[in-house]
């Protein structure tokens, strides 16, 4: 998966209690992108969906459209000194074949661009319940300003605990990765979980 298209580079999010000017500007970040991955068994979905697309409706297309094109261009050829008789019957003939011919030569664009259509048609879903977790992330803990992932400076880092990546996955009980679940409870003033072995307790003294 590549790119999405629910968020912009910058959200800016009106919450009613920002409405004073001192009121504090609280930011946080986020990517649609990595939330959507974590949904289980995504990307073979993808993968059967649009593997299925391209051999049995794009292939088919293509096998149409090159016929169409070939038994039109005969047609035009033996018709020829005909149309020329016809100013307009020749403009609409011309007309049919160029669309045909040009729609042949970008095919690789053409079936790049229906790809990624039908891609985003499978993903709609997936990104309505992202963008419901996230609205309701935002309202929950007073987010003012929320910005793209990608737009950070990779020179100034901000606090995980304002990821909210992060946040939407938990709140879409989506898994993560133990290790970001660790840090992010850890930042967010949580106790860090109990992996660690117990420490050894002291052996009683020996009565004299």
């Amino acid at each position: 998966m590549k790119k999405g298209f629910l968020f912009a580079a910058i959200l800016l999010v009106a919450v009613s209690f920002t409405n004073s000017a001192s009121a504090q500007t609280k930011i946080g970040y986020f990517d649609d992108q990595s939330v959507i991955a974590l949904f289980p068994g995504i990307q073979e979905k993808l993968d059967t969906v649009l593997q299925s697309y391209a051999k049995d409706s794009l292939q088919e297309e293509y096998n149409y459209t090159l016929k169409d094109y070939q038994v039109k261009d005969s047609i035009y050829k033996k018709d020829s000194a005909d149309l020329a008789k016809r100013p307009k019957a020749l403009e609409l003939a011309t007309t049919d074949l160029n669309r045909l011919k040009y729609k042949l030569i970008n095919w690789q664009q053409y079936q790049q661009e229906s790809m990624q259509q039908k891609q985003e048609q499978v993903l709609l879903p997936y990104r309505q319940k992202v963008a419901a977790a996230l609205s309701e992330v935002v309202a929950e803990n007073k987010y003012t300003l929320v910005l793209k992932a990608d737009a950070l400076s990779p020179y100034a880092q901000p606090s995980i605990a304002d990821n909210l990546t992060i946040r939407v996955a938990m709140k879409l009980k989506l898994a993560l990765p133990k290790e970001v679940e660790e840090a992010f409870r850890v930042a967010t003033g949580g106790a860090p979980s109990k992996t660690a072995a117990p420490a050894a307790t002291k052996a009683p003294a020996k009565k004299g």
